[in-house]
């Protein structure tokens, strides 16, 4: 696992240490070794976190003939079977990492080596005879890659900072990406927070030629519906997780699994079991005492799989506030999930005995497995009654009193009739987020239109249920749940690896019939009938809760001080983006119980704090470009 950055430079002036600074910049991304490549046409840099073949794959990577340049982030678990093809084509290989693999199979086959490659990655390919740089990303995005325009230039990168060490990047908010944060809680492809910056899609080549560019989808995954009998489709199922995790388990450093006590890492555990020589190594976050607990779940997963469990409890005296200001660095994009906090302390806790962690992400959005899908059913009913019965019943809610329950039957009955006076699209997105689009209209001095316009312009048509599973593969996974667990994981130099979504598994669910993801009220369905004789019964009878904090009760005490700090009115006001009065009632309804919006007030203090760590303005205009040349090195930070 490493982190890339680099750059163009044939049209702009670089800053002398520039790419020595980006590299730097990703340093905990890969601390066992970092290094640069540098030309009169572009800067590659790489830091490595060493995972396969501990000895060599250093990076940046050349050819033999100096020709060609890689950088490369990530995992290919097939790059076995594609060594053995490249030796057969006459490639020779003086090292076992799967970096050397991906080199020689771009020389084989240009672009069309990436539907070849199995895994999760980032990467960038300089070819000095073309004046040519390839970046690509691969098929579900659970690795990132971030790209400047700066003027014909390109700049790249594994995370944001490491572009803005080129300070011809200017620091300014993209209001389209705060419109659509304040609805979803996170920043959707291809908008991130920076003005200028963008995320390359999932899936997808981009390649700069003597200053133009150009962007296609090596992969998309399948649209057509195979009709299968529930045993052909558990059967297929178990084959795809029996050989993903096997080869997810493929490390020279020790690896461990996350485990919450839910389906899907549980699921992992089982699989895991059956392959693994010694005994599995889990990790898991308990809140013991509270309803946010799973650890009755979880000891029973690992008692029945007799793992070598660690635990920490976040009931304990563990400094909260210190941790949520470091996700201001890390994270980038503001990111409003508050599982991020559990993650950042799962990850702490795991590297101290591995190097590698497995966990179950993905699954709910390739088989359906969050409420809000039965939530968009039922509310098919309810818009049938009367809009005056409805906003009756709305306001009786509201005088029930807050509960700091996690996700309390009272929170849920309140968002669920406030959702069915939107349009379906809208209120899926509600369900799962935080403001209204009224909300955010009345918070947000700078709203302009609607947030989601054209994020469902891009997902296919069809049933509402369809597509709003596909709305969160294709945004909700990549940019909330994997960019949340790509940065808490390497900001302790962690590698995570998700089984369930190996392309093989996505294309499978995507072929799926909706009968067999939902049937009725219960979610995942073939993946809870595949391993309804596997698991131990009660993981299986027990309803999604998902990775959590009591964000509720937590800002109105613990995080009391970081909040009213954060969102003080000369913060408020200085941005010119929001409206005090709003902010003051939404934090004074909230600490004086009157309503609960802790998850509101959760990713507007992550976000006051992100402005203020990384110094980002309201928009003004756009950067003049000069031209530098630098000469041809190769060189180690180390």
């Amino acid at each position: 696992m490493c982190g890339i950055a680099g750059f163009t430079h044939r049209f702009h002036r670089v800053s002398p240490n520039c790419i020595q600074n980006a590299v730097r910049a990703l340093i905990h991304r890969g601390p066992d070794q970092q290094g640069v490549y540098e030309s009169a046409d572009v800067s590659l840099g790489a830091v490595r976190l060493r995972i396969i073949d501990l000895t060599g794959g250093d990076q940046p990577l050349s050819s033999e003939d100096g020709d060609v340049v890689l950088v490369f982030n990530g995992e290919i678990y097939n790059h076995e079977e594609l060594r053995y093809s490249l030796r057969a084509r006459g490639r020779r290989f003086v090292s076992s990492s799967d970096t050397e693999v991906v080199l020689h199979a771009f020389r084989e086959w240009d672009v069309d080596c990436f539907h070849r490659l199995r895994g999760m990655f980032a990467l960038a390919i300089w070819i000095r005879s073309q004046k040519r740089l390839v970046l690509a990303r691969d098929r579900m995005g659970i690795k990132p890659l971030y790209f400047c325009h700066a003027g014909s230039d390109l700049l790249f990168g594994s995370e944001i900072k490491a572009i803005l060490e080129d300070p011809v990047v200017e620091r300014q908010i993209d209001i389209n990406a705060l419109n659509c944060f304040l609805r979803l809680n996170y920043v959707p492809a291809p908008y991130t927070m920076v003005r200028g910056i963008e995320k390359l899609a999932p899936g997808h080549v981009m390649e700069w030629t003597d200053g133009q560019t150009r962007s296609h989808a090596y992969w998309q995954p399948p649209t057509e519906i195979r009709h299968r009998t529930l045993e052909d489709a558990k059967d297929e199922l178990d084959r795809l997780l029996r050989d993903s995790v096997r080869e997810h388990l493929i490390s020279d450093v020790p690896v461990g699994i996350w485990l919450s006590g839910g389906i899907d890492s549980s699921t992992i555990v089982h699989y895991a079991s059956d392959i693994a020589s010694g005994r599995l190594k889990t990790f898991s976050i308990t809140f013991h005492g509270r309803s946010f607990d799973e650890s009755r779940y979880i000891a029973a997963v690992s008692k029945h799989y007799e793992t070598d469990h660690v635990e920490l409890d976040l009931n304990e005296g563990l400094d909260l506030p210190s941790a949520i200001e470091q996700f201001a660095y890390y994270s980038d994009d503001p990111c409003a999930d508050a599982g991020a906090l559990p993650v950042w302390f799962l990850a702490e806790m795991s590297r101290r005995d591995v190097t590698v962690a497995l966990s179950g992400e993905g699954a709910d959005e390739l088989f359906g497995g969050y409420i809000t899908y039965i939530a968009d059913r039922y509310a098919r009913w309810l818009r049938t009654v009367p809009a005056t019965i409805r906003s009756r019943g709305l306001e009786l809610l509201r005088r029930w009193p807050v509960s700091d329950e996690k996700i309390s039957l009272e929170y849920k009955l309140k968002r669920f009739v406030h959702g069915s006076f939107m349009p379906p699209d809208d209120a899926h997105v509600f369900w799962a987020g935080t403001f209204s689009e009224d909300e955010k209209q009345r918070l947000f001095l700078k709203s302009e239109g609607h947030a989601l316009s054209g994020l469902f312009d891009r997902v296919e048509s069809g049933p509402a249920l369809a597509r709003h599973l596909r709305f969160d593969r294709q945004y909700y996974l990549p940019d909330d749940i994997l960019c949340k667990v790509d940065r808490m994981s390497m900001a302790h130099s962690l590698e995570v690896r998700p089984p369930f979504l190996d392309h093989r598994i996505c294309e499978f669910a995507e072929s799926l019939p909706i009968q067999l993801k939902i049937r009725g009220s219960s979610l995942k369905f073939i993946l809870r009938e595949l391993m309804k004789d596997k698991l131990p019964p009660a993981i299986l009878r027990r309803s999604k809760t998902g990775f959590d904090i009591p964000a509720h009760e937590w800002l109105r005490g613990r995080l009391k001080p970081l909040l009213l700090d954060a969102l003080t009115e000369e913060c408020v006001k200085g941005t010119g983006l929001f409206r005090w009065k709003e902010v003051e009632t939404l934090v004074k309804d909230h600490l004086e119980r009157r309503a609960n919006s802790g998850y509101h007030l959760w990713g507007l203090m992550i976000l006051f704090l992100w402005m203020k760590k990384w110094k980002i303005q309201s928009p003004s205009t756009p950067p003049e470009y000069e031209v530098s040349p630098s000469p041809e090195t190769v060189s180690s930070l180390t």
